[in-house]
């Protein structure tokens, strides 16, 4: 590859990652939250108490990260955390009832950045976009020790 695609590539992708998380955030903040948090309350949606470890691993975050968004979420009592009963050291993470009904609104608005995203482009480039940026990630994640 030469520079000037290559510059236009990376290019590309930092425009897009920078405009994409200031309109999560701008959403987000409709909710009273801040981006990174929708991955941990959708993570505890879906997969249920989750001790910080595996949190962090399913929400893509380094654990000092994970410790700091719950301690947040805790805050705003949309999570709780308790002590884990086959490890005393470790910290399971829960949704609180606000935090479940919190939910079905945060779906809605990540449903809508979606759509706000990929806006004017047909469904079969879309499947196709969500293929390549899978192995973007992939190539990324092969290339270092990144554990995102």
């Amino acid at each position: 590859m030469d520079f000037a695609r290559a510059d236009a590539l990376n290019t590309a992708i930092r425009t897009i990652a920078i405009r994409h998380r200031a309109l999560a955030a701008s959403m987000l903040a409709e909710l009273g939250l801040h981006p990174g948090h929708e991955a941990v309350l959708l993570a505890l949606a879906t997969h249920g108490p989750q001790t910080q470890k595996e949190l962090a691993v399913e929400a893509n975050c380094e654990p000092p990260s994970i410790t700091v968004m719950v301690r947040k979420l805790e805050t705003a009592g949309l999570v709780e955390r308790a002590s884990d009963a086959g490890d005393a050291r470790a910290r399971v993470v829960s949704l609180t009832q606000r935090g479940s009904e919190l939910i079905g609104p945060l779906k809605r608005v990540w449903t809508r950045l979606a759509e706000e995203t990929v806006v004017g482009i047909d469904e079969e480039a879309v499947a196709e976009l969500l293929g390549a940026l899978e192995l973007l990630a992939g190539n990324l994640r092969a290339r270092g020790k990144l554990r995102l």
